[in-house]
């Protein structure tokens, strides 16, 4: 198989951009999804100075990463956040990315929202030339209303662009839609380009995202079919912990969780031939 392997920094959900790159590097992995989400994790953001910018940039550098992805949520519904989104995609271009990421709605906080197949078309039909000129993909992931493969499918059907695809979350589509990544997979198979590789305990609503391998997922089996079905995109590892974890602020000891989530990752993916 020929798939890169990231992680996103979501996984250091609380620390500093710094931390995350650091802790990423040092688990063995070479690609990374820089997170951009105003109010939740802000690791890069169009509105840091160029000096802010370069210096993540030289960072990467300085540490053998390459940044496949940028994960810039915005709420593609609302005409009023897609020059937002715009200034997400100008990022994603700067960054070098192959592909932008983000939900349908807001990825957290999202409030009264209201959802509709050709609303939510017309809207992203709108940023097709934004894509083209900086030579990104967008990937839309499984999330909230959206909250399986098969509900966003519809959607990029109705786009018909090369330059959009599905994000595949494979602990998203238990948590919001309920079904089993490896089951759910079969209906959307051929639409999707970007794959959050993300565990999960417990097949219901609960917060508890842990590193991958340590769930309850059968994401071997759910990689494997994707395969057989010459899936060529990047897989991005999320780790999202517990709630507590999560949105509690961090104390002494947490990067040291977060690091080794990470490398346990790594080394999961790697005894199972995947590095």
């Amino acid at each position: 198989m020929n798939n890169n392997f990231a992680v996103s920094t979501n996984s250091y959900h609380g620390f500093s951009v710094d931390e995350a790159l650091e802790g990423i590097a040092a688990a063995g992995f070479k690609y990374v999804e820089l997170v951009a989400v105003k109010g939740w994790t802000e690791h890069i953001m169009p509105a840091m100075s160029m000096a802010e910018i370069d210096g993540i940039k030289n960072k990467l550098s300085s540490l053998g990463l390459s940044c496949i992805a940028l994960s810039g949520h915005c709420n593609l519904m609302d005409k009023q956040r897609l020059d937002d989104f715009r200034q997400n995609i100008k990022l994603a271009g700067d960054l070098h990315c192959k592909y932008i990421v983000s939900s349908t709605g807001e990825a957290h906080f999202g409030k009264n929202e209201i959802f509709a197949d050709d609303a939510l078309a017309e809207n992203i039909k709108s940023l097709l030339p934004d894509l083209k000129n900086f030579g990104l993909e967008l990937v839309l992931e499984v999330h909230g209303e959206y909250g399986t493969g098969e509900s966003l499918k519809r959607v990029v059907q109705k786009i018909g662009s090369d330059l959009v695809g599905v994000n595949y979350d494979t602990g998203n589509v238990v948590m919001y839609g309920g079904k089993k990544p490896e089951e759910e997979i079969k209906t959307c198979v051929d639409f999707v380009k970007f794959v959050h590789l993300k565990d999960k305990i417990g097949m219901g609503k609960e917060w508890n995202f842990p590193a991958t391998g340590k769930g309850e997922l059968r994401l071997l089996e759910f990689m494997d079919y994707l395969t057989k079905h010459n899936y060529a995109g990047p897989y991005s590892i999320e780790i999202e912990y517990t709630e507590a974890f999560t949105m509690n602020p961090k104390k002494e000891g947490d990067l040291a969780i977060a690091n080794r989530a990470v490398k346990d990752s790594y080394e999961y993916l790697a005894a199972h031939g995947y590095q």
